[in-house]
């Protein structure tokens, strides 16, 4: 899980999520009002879905895991919770169908206060909670987070097939990261493809990892060879 910038949305989208929002509340503000306006809101659905892919990376890859094609407007506070965020930009993520319907669901988990425990990308940094463990591909939760844990839960951050997948791209990371610095020594411009297509890749959150290694640790994790061009990276995206 990585970072992501909300985009304001235009004019007229902001006014469809309002007018939608103004029926649920005549309908009665119940979670089913809430269900069944959604589903007949093409129009507005059209320009959140539209929104929130221009904040993804890559081929609008899901919001939670970096993997997977994003398929699902996830309403981060669910409907059965709060009907009447239903039409709130700020309550919309866009997720792959597993992370959305076979992890997450209806979860919403808080804190005593009512404060709640997932991790959102577009309204604070992840690293803040969570952890990847680049060695292994898991995840941890930063000092114990209970927002950090209760995320990793939640969204099945560390089932097998993420796991695998962010073991096998950070070895595919360290070859892309070499190559990409050594045609930048070389002044070819085909370094710039190959960093468009790092950044696009599947598991993105593996490079936004290793950026943030301490470079003391840096040689033993990533390995001798790939700290320069792990240093150069840092250097030519201001990270």
């Amino acid at each position: 899980m990585i970072p992501l910038q909300r985009v304001e949305l235009s004019t007229r989208a902001q006014r469809l999520l309002t007018t939608w929002t103004a029926d649920i509340a005549t309908a009665g503000g119940t979670t089913a009002a809430a269900r069944d306006h959604w589903t007949r809101a093409k129009a507005a659905k059209k320009h959140v879905r539209t929104a929130l892919e221009g904040m993804t990376r890559g081929a609008a890859r899901c919001m939670y895991c970096d993997d997977s094609r994003a398929t699902d407007i996830d309403h981060f506070q669910p409907l059965d919770n709060a009907p009447y965020r239903a039409f709130v930009w700020l309550n919309h993520l866009l997720a792959c169908s597993w992370c959305n319907s076979n992890e997450k669901r209806e979860q919403y988990p808080v804190d005593a206060t009512g404060a709640c425990l997932l991790v959102d990308p577009t309204a604070e940094d992840p690293a803040d909670h969570l952890e990847l463990l680049l060695g292994s591909g898991e995840y941890t939760a930063v000092d114990g987070s209970t927002k950090g844990e209760a995320t990793i839960s939640v969204f099945g951050l560390n089932r097998h097939d993420l796991v695998r997948g962010r073991q096998v791209a950070f070895r595919r990371a360290c070859s892309n990261l070499r190559d990409w610095h050594n045609l930048v020594e070389e002044d070819d411009p085909e370094a710039d493809e190959l960093a468009q297509a790092l950044q696009d890749s599947p598991f993105i959150d593996v490079v936004h990892a290793m950026t943030r290694l301490d470079p003391g640790v840096a040689p033993k994790v990533v390995g001798q060879r790939t700290v320069p061009a792990l240093d150069a990276w840092r250097a030519a995206f201001g990270i």
